[in-house]
């Protein structure tokens, strides 16, 4: 399959056509040398669109992707640089939207957090866990050992009946006995105190 010459093109654009079709051809060195080419070009596009510094790289891999993901559309008898300065501009465009509508849901002001206090804190919330974790440790000492193991190890640890089993050496059975029972006596005790 004969390809046309490309017609009034600049020496960059005629280059940049032909390494293309190279490409297209299979020819991996020239089609590296292309997007290699490609860079500044892409780079300048974005600045010129308005996109900022800091995501003129993303719009970069975008086109470079793009165009390797349509490098078999191209037509070399057409100019190269514009093919690429339309998917660099409209990347960029892309990137610029999806920026605004991000802007638009997002408000960066790390001072905020810095210069106010939660309202919904509760300084006597870590006094109260503190008192909680008391009792607590209070009520699973006036348990017997067996029942106060089965507490620990699948309750507060939140191991598995087989992992309980294999640290205690003791039956799934037993293990489920002595939970239950510590739950019943501690239900008991709750009722008393409240």
């Amino acid at each position: 399959m004969a390809t046309a010459e490309p017609q009034n093109l600049t020496a960059d654009d005629a280059r940049r056509s032909a390494l293309m079709a190279a490409a297209q051809a299979g020819d991996r060195i020239a089609y590296e040398t292309l997007l290699r080419d490609c860079v500044p070009l892409i780079k300048s596009v974005a600045r010129r669109q308005g996109v900022r510094p800091d995501d003129v790289e993303d719009v970069v891999q975008e086109v470079l992707l793009t165009i390797h993901r349509a490098r078999q559309t191209y037509d070399p008898g057409r100019s190269f640089t514009a093919w690429l300065r339309v998917i660099a501009e409209r990347r960029a465009i892309d990137l610029l939207r999806s920026a605004g509508r991000h802007g638009a849901r997002e408000v960066h002001a790390p001072e905020a957090f810095d210069n106010f206090a939660d309202s919904s804190a509760d300084p006597a919330a870590g006094v109260n866990r503190a008192d909680d974790a008391g009792r607590i440790d209070e009520a699973l000492a006036s348990l017997p050992p067996r029942q106060r193991e089965a507490v620990q190890h699948l309750v507060l640890e939140e191991k598995s009946l087989a992992q309980a089993s294999a640290l205690t050496r003791r039956s799934k059975v037993s293990l489920k006995v002595n939970l239950h029972r510590a739950l019943k006596a501690l239900r008991g005790g709750q009722r008393r105190e409240g």
